[in-house]
C-alpha cells in the first residue's frame, strides 16, 4: 500500500467514524427526548404540582377530576369532593412508571391489545389525560391490557392464568406502545371509584329511634355509655345483639356512591332513624330502598352542639381536673371540626349496601328477645347447649 492509498484509507474511517459519532449522539438526542428507551421514565417531564386536571374515560364511563382552591372534585357527581390520596397516588404512579418494553404495534393490532382510543371501535382501553390549570394537556396515553406472570406459588384460585404484572401503555403524542412494570388496577373511570369516602361519624349514642312503614317503630336509650340498651319506657324485652347490632350499623355507615339529584323520598316512604348522643347532638337518618337494585339512598343531617364544659367527676382533684379540661377542650375543637364537614355533606344523598343497612330496618318485633324451641330449658333467647343449661329435657 503506498502513501496515497494509506491516506485515502485513514479519510475514509474518518468519514465513517464521525457519521457513526453523528448518529450516536442522533440516537441519545432521540433517547433523552422520548424517555421510552428501556428503564426511562415513561412521563419524564410531567411534575405533580402541575397537574390540576385528570380525565379519565372507557369504553363505558368517564371521569373528570378537577383541582379546585379547595380541594380536588368529582365533576360527574355534582363537583362532590374527591378522594385527595387516591388522585396523589395514581399521578405519583404515572410519574415514577418506567419503560420495561418497547413495542412495535400497527394500528390494525391496537385492538388486540386493547389500546384503541375510548370511542373509536373495539378494543378500547383506558384514556388518561392530564392537564394543567390552563388546561394545557401535559400527558394523553391510554392504558391497555394488563400482562399476567405465571405465579405457581400463589394458591389463590385468581392467579390460576397469572398475576398482574405490568400493562401496554399507548402515547398518543408521541404515537408509541411500551410495556411498564405497573398494572395500574385503580386507574378507573367509574366516578364511584373517585369520591371521598369519609362520612358522618355517628357515636356515643344515648338513644335510637325508628319510624316508617312495615312496622318500623322502635326506639331504645341507656343512660350511660356503659349501661345496657332497653326500649325507651321499659315496655318489652329488648334483645341486646339486635340493639349492638344497630347502633353499631350506624356508627359503621358508609357508603359506595354518591346520588346527584336523588332523595330517599324519590324511592317511596323512607325509614327515619333519630339517633340523639351523649355530645348533645341530634343524628336524623333517611333511608330507603331504591326501585332497582338492592341498594339504600341515605340522607344524613345534624343539629345541635356539644357542651361548652364538661362535667367535673366527683372528688376529681385540682391538676385531675386542668388536665381533663384540657383534653375536653381539644376533642371537642376536633368535633367542631367533624360538625362542620357533616352539615355539608347533609345536601347529598348517599348509596349504601343493602346488608349494611339490614339491622337498622328490624320491626320492633323483631327487636325483641326471641324465644327458645319449645321444650329446651334456660331463659328466652339462650342459644340451646349453652354450658350449664339443660337441653332436650
Amino acid at each position: 500500500m503506498n502513501r496515497k492509498q494509506f491516506l485515502i484509507l485513514v479519510l475514509a474511517l474518518l468519514v465513517l467514524g464521525g457519521a457513526g459519532l453523528a448518529m450516536f449522539w442522533q440516537d441519545l438526542s432521540d433517547y433523552r427526548a422520548s424517555g421510552q428507551k428501556i428503564g426511562a421514565k415513561l412521563l419524564p417531564n410531567l411534575k405533580v404540582a402541575d397537574v390540576a386536571e385528570l380525565d379519565v374515560r372507557d369504553a363505558k364511563s368517564h371521569v373528570a377530576l378537577q383541582r379546585k382552591d379547595n380541594g380536588w372534585i368529582v365533576v360527574e357527581r355534582g363537583n362532590y369532593p374527591a378522594d385527595f390520596k387516591a388522585i396523589s397516588d395514581l399521578i405519583i404512579k404515572l410519574i415514577d412508571l418506567k419503560v420495561v418494553q418497547s413495542e412495535s404495534i400497527g394500528e390494525a393490532l391496537m385492538p388486540r391489545v386493547e389500546l384503541v382510543v375510548p370511542g373509536k371501535g373495539e378494543g378500547a382501553g383506558t384514556q388518561i389525560e392530564l392537564k394543567d390549570a390552563a388546561g394545557k394537556t401535559l400527558a394523553n396515553l391510554v392504558l391497555g391490557k394488563t400482562i399476567l406472570k405465571k405465579d405457581p406459588g400463589n394458591p389463590l384460585p385468581s392467579a390460576v392464568d397469572g398475576v398482574p404484572a405490568g400493562r401496554y401503555v399507548r402515547l398518543l403524542d408521541k404515537d408509541s406502545v411500551v410495556v411498564v412494570s405497573d398494572p395500574l388496577a385503580n386507574a378507573t373511570a367509574q366516578p364511584g371509584r373517585w369520591i371521598d369516602k369519609s362520612f358522618a361519624k355517628i357515636d356515643r349514642i344515648k338513644t335510637l329511634s325508628a319510624t316508617g312503614s312495615d312496622g318500623v317503630q322502635w326506639k331504645i336509650s341507656r343512660d350511660l355509655e356503659w349501661s345496657p340498651w332497653k326500649f325507651a319506657g321499659g315496655a318489652g324485652a329488648l334483645d341486646p345483639g339486635s340493639a349492638v347490632a344497630a347502633v353499631n350499623a350506624l356508627g359503621n355507615l358508609s357508603f359506595s356512591d354518591v346520588a346527584v339529584t336523588a332523595k330517599p323520598e324519590d324511592e317511596g316512604t323512607p325509614v327515619t332513624l333519630t339517633a340523639e348522643t351523649f355530645d348533645n347532638l341530634v343524628y336524623t337518618i333517611k333511608l330507603a330502598k331504591r326501585k332497582a337494585g338492592d341498594e339504600y339512598l341515605v340522607n344524613v343531617s345534624v343539629s345541635g352542639e356539644p357542651p361548652a364544659a364538661r362535667t367535673p367527676e366527683k372528688d376529681e382533684k385540682p391538676e385531675e381536673k386542668e388536665r381533663r379540661d384540657k383534653e375536653y377542650a381539644e376533642q371537642r375543637k376536633r368535633l367542631e371540626f367533624r360538625i362542620l364537614r357533616e352539615k355539608a355533606q347533609s345536601q347529598w344523598s348517599y348509596v349504601a349496601d343493602a346488608k349494611q343497612v339490614a339491622p337498622l330496618l328490624k320491626t320492633r318485633d323483631q327487636m325483641l328477645v326471641q324465644k327458645g324451641p319449645a321444650g329446651e330449658g334456660g331463659p328466652p333467647g339462650m342459644p340451646p347447649g349453652m354450658p350449664g343449661m339443660p337441653f332436650g329435657r
